[in-house]
């Protein structure tokens, strides 16, 4: 996407400090902070990695925002899963263009936005109105309109059943992970796939406990630990803090 900014679009503006800012361009609107405001106006037409200063001499530059970017920074409701195990579920849980995901406890839809990125089509399943709500919008928000034709979210409760049959993968960030394990037998085809988002190990033991029947091959659980290094000149060491537990991630294939 090699064009100018537009109003409309969303501008990720970087400090000099490195500090992050996202905004939609509108007309009549500010950037503002304590270090001054730049008029959006000023944005307009000018090209991604421009720098622009503020009133008070702070200079910003310019970028679009990639699927990270948003993430991080985007309005939620719910807890986001976080990019550092965003990308292994869709590895783990093999998502590509044209793959059908049950997805149920859509958050913020965070998740949401990476399976669709991957070109999967989602039916997704959430309790609460105001969350639903949320993911939808911030799917259209950063993926646009057209999405929505592959993103078919609704209220509905995975521990009740799932609706769908012949699912390629479920995908689940729900407290209770084991209740939907029977479902997902009836709803996933043969050698389908089922990832789980658990916070605690005591979450995943019980998944793992339902999931150990005859139906299910090749279940594991991993937790993905991310660490920066800090890299100036020749001065090289790990980062003093890291992204330690946030997850862990319990996969399986059904056999049907």
């Amino acid at each position: 996407m090699n064009r100018p900014f537009a109003y409309g679009d969303k501008v990720l503006l970087l400090d000099s400090k490195q500090r992050r800012y996202l905004i939609t361009l509108a007309e009549g609107a500010e950037f503002h902070t304590h270090a001054g405001l730049i008029p959006h106006a000023e944005l307009v037409d000018r090209a991604e990695g421009t720098v622009f200063v503020s009133s008070k001499n702070a200079k910003y530059t310019a970028l679009r925002p990639t699927l990270e970017d948003f993430v991080l920074e985007m309005p939620r409701g719910a807890q986001v899963i976080y990019p550092k195990d965003l990308a292994p579920i869709c590895m783990l849980a093999d998502i590509g263009p044209g793959t059908t995901v049950f997805e149920s406890g859509l958050g913020s839809g965070a998740l949401s936005m990476t399976m669709l990125r991957y070109g999967a089509e989602i039916i997704g399943y959430e309790i609460r109105e105001d969350f639903l709500n949320r993911a939808k919008a911030n799917v259209r928000s950063f993926l646009g309109e057209a999405v929505l034709d592959r993103y078919h979210a609704r209220l509905g409760d995975a521990y009740e059943g799932i609706a769908e049959r012949d699912i390629d993968r479920v995908v689940l960030d729900l407290p209770e992970p084991w209740r939907v394990v029977p479902h997902a037998q009836e709803a996933l085809r043969a050698g389908g796939i089922l990832v789980a988002y658990t916070p605690s190990i005591t979450q995943a033991m019980q998944t793992r406990e339902a999931m150990a029947t005859r139906a299910w091959n090749s279940a594991r659980t991993i937790e993905v630990l991310h660490r920066g290094w800090h890299i100036e000149g020749q001065a090289v060491r790990p980062d003093h803090r890291m992204v330690a537990h946030t997850a862990f991630l319990t996969v399986g294939r059904f056999l049907g």
